[in-house]
């Protein structure tokens, strides 16, 4: 396998609690992000807890008052945005993943031993991303990398 590792900084995760949990209501969500220019970069969708679920993404530092002023506001409030900024993401692109099991646990196992804590993770067939803090950036770095460049 040849792994590629490639890494972002200043990222702002941002989880929107008591969401509606009805994807019309979430891709208008989005579509309002992207017609203010906002990059959405990492996406996940917590299983709905009956009419209300949770949306986390992430979005570049610079973009944060911009969401913020939007998510806000959403169902007049009720919709609760909770922030986390100045995070980095770590990305491993391997087309060897494919029919590779094991490889998101050698990566899993690798943050753990750093003693680090995953904020996010998307996946792919052939990508796994995780988001960190700034702090912990190295040690997950350095880790991940050592499990997965041959």
């Amino acid at each position: 396998m040849s792994s590629k590792i490639t890494t972002y900084e200043n990222v702002t995760l941002i989880t929107l609690q008591n969401v509606p949990a009805n994807i019309s209501y979430i891709a208008g969500v989005f579509t309002k992000i992207a017609e203010m220019g906002i990059d959405v970069d990492m996406i996940s969708i917590s299983p709905s807890q009956s009419t209300t679920t949770s949306v986390s993404f992430t979005i570049s530092d610079d973009d944060l008052i911009k969401t913020i002023s939007f998510t806000s506001g959403l169902e007049d409030g009720s919709v609760k945005p909770v922030v986390s900024s100045a995070n980095c993401k770590i990305s491993v692109d391997d087309d060897g993943m494919v029919g590779c099991p094991g490889f998101a646990a050698k990566v899993f196992s690798a943050v753990a031993e750093s003693q680090t804590e995953i904020r996010l993770v998307t996946t792919s067939e052939t990508q796994i991303s995780i988001l960190v803090t700034r702090e912990d950036f190295d040690a997950a770095y350095n880790a991940v990398k050592a499990a997965v460049i041959n």
